[in-house]
C-alpha cells in the first residue's frame, strides 16, 4: 500500500478537477482525469532553467558556465544502453523535450495504455550517464544549434531586446548558452547540476487524459526514488529598474523588418506573477492591442502592422516582459503608436464595457483549452513551479475587475521600462 497523500481539487466554475498525490519520494504528481479521452499527456519537469547557471547552496554562491541546463536535457534521452527515444518507438508514444528560461521538461502524449511510456519516461530522467567521449559529441551538436540559433532573425530579434533591457539578470544570455560557454562543460559539471537540480523535492510530474490517479501511482511507487534533502536556492539578481538601452537594431536578411517592443516588468526577488495580476495583464494587452483594438485596426489601415503582429507578457522568477511584435515597414512609428496608446489609456481610463468583453474573451479561450489533454498538463506545472493554486489563473480571469487591470497599469508600460529591438533588411537605410 502506497504512503502517498491524495487531495482532490474540484473547480466549481467548470466542473473540471485533477487529483494532487504528495509522493513520499517527496515529489508532487498531478493527474488531470478525462474520462473518455483516448489519449494522455504526461511531463515530467524540474526547477531549472538557462536562469540557473547561479545558484546558492547553504548560503554559498556557485556560478557554471551558461547552456548547463539545455545540454543536460540533450544528455538524458541517452544511457549506457540505448537512448529513450529507441525506447519509446515501441510503445508508439510521441516524445519530447524542452528547455526554458526556468524549467526542464520531458515529455510524451500517447494512446491507449500510458503506463509503459511513464516507465520510460520516470526511468531515463532519474538515471544520467555522461561520459567525455558522449559530452564532447554532444558540444558539436549543440554549438552547430547555436550557429543555427545566431542566424535566425526571429531569436536574434528576442535575444537582442533582452540584452537591451537587462543589466544582470541571466534571461539575457541565449538558454542554449554561447559557444565559449559550452567548450567549458564536463561531465563532472553535468553531473553536478543534474545532482543539484534533479532532486525529487524540486520536480513535479502531471499527468492528463485517458488515465487513473491509481495507474500513475503504481508506476511512481515502483521506480521514483526517495529523495534527500533539498538545499539549493535560486540567487536573487539585484536587477536594476530601468533598461539598459532604449534601442537597438541589427541588419540580416529579411525581407520585411522585424521588430520587438519590450516593456521590463518591476520584478521583485525571485518572486513569479499571481493569478490575478497575471489575468488582468492579458486583459490589459488585449484592450491595447488586441485585433479587436482601437489601435490594431489603425495601424492594419495604416499598412504599419500586417496579421503576424501581436502581444504577450511572460515571466519567471525575478524577470518580466511585456511584448509587442511582428513585422512592419517603419516599427519606430509602431512603436510609438503602441506608446501613445498607453498614454491615452491612462488618461481617458478603461471603459467598462470593452473590459468586459476582453475579460469574458480570456475566459471564454481558458475555458476552451481544458480540452487539450497536452495544455492541461503544462497548466499544471507551470501553476505548480510558479506557486499558483490549480485552476487559479481560471478563477482569477472569471473574478477580474476594471480596477485590477487599472492597477496593472498604473505600476507598468512606462517609457523608461521600454527597450525597441529591430532587425531590418541588409542594406536598408
Amino acid at each position: 500500500m502506497s504512503e502517498a497523500v491524495k487531495t482532490t481539487i474540484v473547480n466549481q466554475r467548470t466542473g473540471e478537477s485533477c487529483i494532487r498525490i504528495d509522493h513520499p519520494s517527496g515529489m508532487p504528481i498531478f493527474v488531470w482525469e478525462k474520462p473518455g479521452y483516448k489519449s494522455s499527456y504526461a511531463v515530467f519537469a524540474t526547477k531549472y532553467g538557462s536562469i540557473d547557471n547561479i545558484f546558492d547552496i547553504g548560503g554559498q554562491r556557485t556560478e557554471v558556465p551558461a547552456g548547463i541546463a539545455h545540454y543536460l536535457e540533450h544528455k538524458l534521452f541517452e544511457n549506457e544502453d540505448c537512448d529513450a527515444f529507441a525506447q519509446y518507438a515501441k510503445t508508439g508514444a510521441s516524445a519530447n523535450a524542452y528547455t526554458s528560461f526556468d524549467r526542464t521538461a520531458y515529455l510524451f502524449s500517447c494512446t491507449g495504455d500510458i503506463r509503459p511510456s511513464l516507465k520510460i519516461l520516470l526511468n531515463f530522467v532519474q538515471d544520467p550517464y555522461f561520459t567525455a567521449e558522449t559530452v564532447a559529441k554532444e558540444q558539436g551538436i549543440i554549438a552547430q544549434e547555436i550557429q543555427m540559433c545566431n542566424d535566425s532573425p526571429a531569436r536574434c530579434v528576442l535575444y537582442n531586446l533582452l540584452e537591451a533591457m537587462y543589466h544582470l539578470h541571466p534571461i539575457k544570455i541565449d538558454i542554449a548558452g554561447t559557444l565559449e560557454s559550452i567548450a567549458e562543460i564536463t561531465p563532472e559539471l553535468l553531473y553536478g547540476c543534474y545532482n543539484q537540480f534533479y532532486n525529487l523535492r524540486n520536480m513535479a510530474l502531471a499527468v492528463a487524459g485517458n488515465v487513473t490517479a491509481d495507474q500513475v501511482l503504481e508506476i511512481a511507487d515502483k521506480l521514483l526514488k526517495p529523495a534527500g534533502e533539498f538545499k539549493l536556492e535560486r540567487a536573487v539578481i539585484a536587477e536594476p529598474p530601468e533598461v539598459v538601452k532604449a534601442r537597438v537594431e541589427q541588419a540580416m536578411p529579411v525581407a520585411a523588418p522585424l521588430f520587438y517592443l519590450g516593456f521590463k516588468y518591476p520584478a521583485a526577488g525571485n518572486a513569479c506573477v499571481e493569478a490575478t495580476p497575471m489575468a488582468a495583464a492579458a486583459v490589459l494587452l488585449e484592450l491595447l492591442a488586441g485585433k479587436s483594438s482601437a489601435l490594431y485596426a489603425r495601424l492594419m489601415a495604416e499598412g504599419l502592422i500586417n496579421p503576424s503582429f501581436g502581444s504577450e507578457f511572460f515571466d519567471g522568477p525575478g524577470y518580466g516582459v511585456w511584448l509587442f511584435a511582428g513585422e512592419s515597414r517603419d516599427p519606430d512609428a509602431v512603436a510609438a503608436a503602441v506608446h501613445q496608446e498607453i498614454a491615452q489609456l491612462r488618461r481617458d481610463g478603461i471603459d467598462e464595457e470593452l473590459f468586459a468583453e476582453a475579460r469574458n474573451a480570456l475566459y471564454g479561450r481558458m475555458t476552451a483549452s481544458l480540452n487539450d489533454v497536452e495544455n492541461c498538463g503544462d497548466i499544471l506545472i507551470s501553476d505548480y513551479f510558479y506557486g499558483r493554486e490549480p485552476f487559479g489563473y481560471l478563477d482569477a480571469a472569471a473574478a477580474l475587475t476594471v480596477n485590477d487591470v487599472a492597477a496593472m497599469l498604473a505600476e507598468n508600460l512606462y517609457p523608461e521600462q521600454a527597450s525597441l529591438s529591430i532587425i531590418k533588411p541588409i542594406g536598408n537605410d
